[in-house]
């Protein structure tokens, strides 16, 4: 039964550090607490997706180190499948976000292992057992996305683009993607314009649908806008909650988004669960 989901890129150890403002260049800031916390892209879609009930399995890459080890334990932990999690002698790849009392933050990432991940990782027959959809971001090559997006293909396997950080995405790696998503800030470094709200959402998602498939544009606290391949046309508005911090929100909304999709929730109904589970997350986590 293919029930699993695929999730292949990042690992990073995150180390948060509270601040009540971002330095200036050249300031040393002071900051209040720092704690680490389990992080990447790949990894905390594969959490968020194991938490929503999916079987969930990682391919990813850390260190022979203590920051890896944590990682692994917390794949683990979160019943996450970390079989095709390569150990190599790079460093974990980690990142360093300051975040503000209101919950803004901005972070930086330092690849690392990551970037060890290749085209030959993927072809493991093994890897690709029970599995029904494939999860992707832009923090391992493009050069292993676009051969784990062929393979998905290959074997009649859905794959999800989450196209972040943003990078310019090759037209042979665009042609295998099944539903592309991208935030705001994301949609208008595609070209896409301004997107401050569900109607310029909803023009961004259109103007993609161009070039894939099934696009969905989130919006932050404006919620999100969604065009499908059979010209279906969707606005969820957010919820109103109160945000404590929104570091992670948007791994949450793909998680679940993956785990709904895996199931055959058509795309409206997995938009409306990844919906509300962002904002469960960004309510409660810190």
């Amino acid at each position: 039964m293919a029930d699993t989901v695929l999730v292949a890129g990042s690992l990073h150890y995150d180390i948060i550090v509270e601040t009540d403002h971002l330095p200036a260049i050249d300031e040393t800031g002071v900051g209040t607490r720092w704690y680490p916390k389990f992080g990447g892209k790949g990894g905390n879609q594969a959490v968020a997706a194991s938490q929503q009930g999916a079987p969930t399995r990682m391919l990813g890459a850390v260190g022979n180190d203590t920051f890896g080890a944590y990682l692994r334990g917390a794949l683990v932990a979160a019943a996450v499948d970390d079989r095709f999690v390569r150990d190599t002698d790079v460093g974990t790849g980690m990142s360093v976000a300051t975040m503000l009392p209101n919950g803004d933050y901005a972070a930086t990432i330092v690849s690392g292992a990551n970037l060890t991940i290749s085209a030959q990782d993927v072809t493991q027959d093994a890897l690709w057992s029970d599995v029904g959809v494939l999860v992707l971001q832009n923090e391992m090559p493009e050069a292993a996305n676009i051969a784990a997006a062929g393979e998905a293909r290959r074997r009649n396997i859905r794959t999800v683009l989450n196209a972040a950080p943003y990078r310019a995405l090759s037209p042979q790696f665009a042609a295998l993607i099944d539903i592309l998503v991208v935030n705001a800030v994301e949609a208008e470094m595609m070209g896409m314009g301004k997107v401050n709200d569900l109607a310029t959402a909803g023009e961004a998602a259109r103007r993609l649908a161009d070039r894939f498939a099934n696009v969905i544009v989130t919006a932050g606290s404006q919620g999100l806008a969604a065009f499908g391949a059979n010209g279906e046309q969707i606005a969820i508005p957010a919820e109103k909650i109160v945000v404590v911090s929104s570091h992670g929100a948007g791994d949450a909304f793909i998680g679940a988004l993956a785990a709904s999709i895996v199931t055959g929730q058509n795309l409206k109904t997995a938009c409306g669960k990844a919906s509300t589970a962002a904002a469960r997350h960004v309510s409660q986590t810190r």
